[in-house]
């Protein structure tokens, strides 16, 4: 696995540098042992070290992590660490799904991704009657997989991420699974009038 460690705001020594290659090699492929790539990024912000890690541990699947401290190894370990959990919480799922990774993979829809800058506060309400459509501030092509329920909230577990949107692998729909408030997974799955109508 290539592991790409950089840092902002701070020089990435060359033996920290060897701790981050060393401790996440071991970590990942105890677990995992396809990785393609990591890319570790440590930022220092006043008192604190930010570390964020991001591991592709195959096509489409993405495991990330971040932790702080105020010590820069501590921060990188404990971000290690989350990333561990989460690949032994899901090691029999990511196996089979490494194995069976073509059996969705016609059912790809291409998307695009977009990014709205967040709407000043001078805007009125007659400004929104006059049609104001807000600044898209970048644009992306993306891609919407065909998985399972349980495909999903890995993925959405994995990635640390607050929503996810898949197509669903049993009747084809779009769905949306997302983290809420509580801690807990909701699942958005529209109605089929078909089957309401039954």
């Amino acid at each position: 696995m290539q592991i790409t460690v950089i840092g902002k705001q701070l020089d990435v020594g060359s033996a920290l540098r060897e701790h981050v290659v060393e401790t996440l090699d071991l970590a990942v492929e105890k677990y995992f042992d396809h990785a393609i790539e990591a890319t570790v990024t440590i930022t220092k912000q006043a008192h604190l070290y930010h570390t964020q890690i991001s591991v592709h541990v195959g096509k489409g699947m993405l495991v990330q992590a971040k932790a702080s401290a105020d010590e820069v190894y501590p921060a990188f370990d404990a971000a290690c660490d989350k990333v561990a959990k989460r690949l032994r919480r899901y090691k029999r799922r990511l196996r089979d799904h490494h194995t069976n990774r073509d059996q969705y993979e016609d059912a790809l829809m291409d998307a695009r991704h977009y990014v709205i800058q967040q709407e000043d506060e001078d805007h009125s309400d007659d400004d929104h009657a006059k049609g104001y459509d807000p600044l898209i501030v970048a644009e992306t092509p993306d891609r919407i997989d065909t998985l399972s329920v349980g495909e999903a909230v890995m993925r959405l577990d994995l990635g640390d991420i607050p929503a996810l949107m898949f197509r669903n692998g049993k009747h084809g729909g779009l769905n949306v699974v997302y983290r809420r408030a509580d801690g807990n997974i909701g699942w958005l799955d529209p109605a089929d009038e078909k089957a309401g109508a039954a």
